[in-house]
């Protein structure tokens, strides 16, 4: 991912100096356990001093490859010269220890799933500060009026902070597939060419999962199984989906004919390099493109579940792109959302004109069921609402003054409707009498600090 969209938390993960720095933590384990289990020649003391002098510089690995075209074993190189620099001529060497009846996957798979587990140990967080921000705003919002929009069409009122709760629920089935992707890919497997521990003892597998906070993979034919990174992979997707479904809400909401609502709009910011007036929702839209390329990297996850028998390496080029650059655009699309949400700039009186708008057909439910009520046919009630309220949509389009819906109908010789019953129909509060079932559930939606 550029450096544009990087922040430096997320970005540091994936660099190769933290993946170094995991791969050469496996090894050590590896070797401590090989030494605990006592079943090779490594002692205690090898380990202990495996553990002292282990190191690497990214550098040195780099050049190294350019000769192996292997990145493991450069790797390995690399660390047996730090390993072995300090042992007295003629000693033997400890680092002919290191990397003890594994293979490069034991390696690479192992970190990569810990690599993963520290991304989303940073997106988790995330996602529950949004979604206790939609929380918090529904409940501001919960008394605000505005219009409900179907196909873009006025349709009810609504209240606008059922908005806010929706993306709230959201967000939580967002915390609740992430923690699932979490436990599904917090895994390790050191076990050896085709995953038999042809090489290596099981005990070392465990050991070395058991201080990464990984469980040992129960069955790994040397490669982890790609349908975990698919499902973390597709996780992200949908996390970015709801985010984009957000931003796409507040670009619509910040439209000049509409203008209910619009992300902040810092001091000294420019909106058109050329129309000083524009306020545009650029950082929602940012979102909305950043979102296309989470998307689009599940279905690489996808492709990389089916491999050659046991193992090939198809998936590992690929991965090398999606893994890194999904977690660093979701964390970047996460961090942004955030900042549009718990400063959204909200316009109540251009919700309550908006809602007036269409000088009350979005009433029209109401009435027609009130005509059913009094005896009339279903299809007879939606002729006399629908022809009413068909006035009123001609004179919208006309721009010209004419009737509202209500005055319409009063005109109207076949609706029978009283004043008094108009009056409740015309309420606007009348839609919204069982709004506290919403918001009762909202107010037991937790999420964790």
């Amino acid at each position: 991912m550029i450096e544009r969209y990087t922040r430096p938390e997320m970005g540091h993960i994936w660099t190769d100096q933290n993946k170094f720095s995991i791969w050469r933590e496996i090894e050590v384990l590896a070797c401590e356990a090989q030494a605990e289990l006592g079943q090779v020649g490594i002692t205690r003391t090898d380990a202990t001093w495996i553990r002292d002098h282990a190191d690497f510089t990214v550098e040195r690995t780099r050049e190294i490859e350019r000769t192996t075209n292997h990145d493991v074993i450069a790797f390995l190189t690399n660390m047996a010269e730090y390993i072995d620099a300090d042992v007295p001529e003629g000693d033997p060497k400890p680092s002919r220890w290191v990397h003890y009846g594994m293979t490069s996957s034991d390696l690479g798979d192992t970190a990569l799933c810990y690599q993963i587990t520290q991304s989303l140990d940073i997106v988790l967080p995330d996602v529950r500060r949004i979604g206790a921000i939609c929380k918090r705003r529904a409940f501001e919002f919960q008394d605000t009026l505005c219009v409900g929009r179907t196909h873009g069409i006025h349709a009810e009122p609504m209240t606008f902070g059922m908005k806010f709760g929706s993306w709230a629920w959201e967000f939580k089935r967002a915390e609740q597939r992430l923690e699932a992707a979490r436990s599904t890919i917090a895994v390790g497997a050191i076990s050896g060419a085709v995953g038999s521990y042809s090489n290596i003892d099981p005990f070392v597998e465990r050991y070395v999962c058991e201080h990464l906070g990984l469980t040992p993979d129960p069955l790994s034919t040397q490669v982890i199984c790609r349908d975990r990174h698919a499902q973390v992979l597709a996780t992200l997707a949908l996390v970015a989906t709801t985010c984009e479904q957000v931003a796409t809400e507040v670009r619509s909401l910040q439209k000049t004919d509409t203008l209910e609502a619009e992300e902040p709009f810092k001091k000294g910011q420019k909106g058109s390099s050329a129309m000083p007036h524009k306020r545009n929702p650029i950082t929602a839209e940012r979102v909305c493109g950043l979102a296309r390329v989470v998307k689009a990297n599940a279905q690489v996850g996808f492709d990389d579940v089916a491999l050659w028998h046991e193992r090939d390496i198809s998936h590992s080029s690929a991965e090398r792109v999606v893994m890194v650059d999904s977690f660093t655009a979701l964390d970047y699309i996460l961090s942004k959302l955030e900042w549009i949400l718990d400063g959204l700039q909200t316009y109540p009186e251009n919700m309550l004109a908006n809602l007036n708008r269409t000088r009350g057909m979005l009433f029209s439910s109401k009435v027609l069921l009130a005509l059913v009520d009094s005896d009339i046919t279903r299809e007879d009630a939606y002729a006399i609402v629908q022809r009413n309220a068909m006035k009123v949509w001609d004179d919208i389009q006309q721009a010209q003054a004419g009737l509202s819906f209500r005055e319409n109908l009063e005109d109207d010789p076949d609706c029978t409707l009283t004043d008094k019953q108009l009056d409740t129909i015309f309420d606007p509060w009348d839609f919204l009498q069982n709004r506290d079932v919403l918001f009762n559930r909202l107010e037991k939606l937790e999420f964790e600090e």
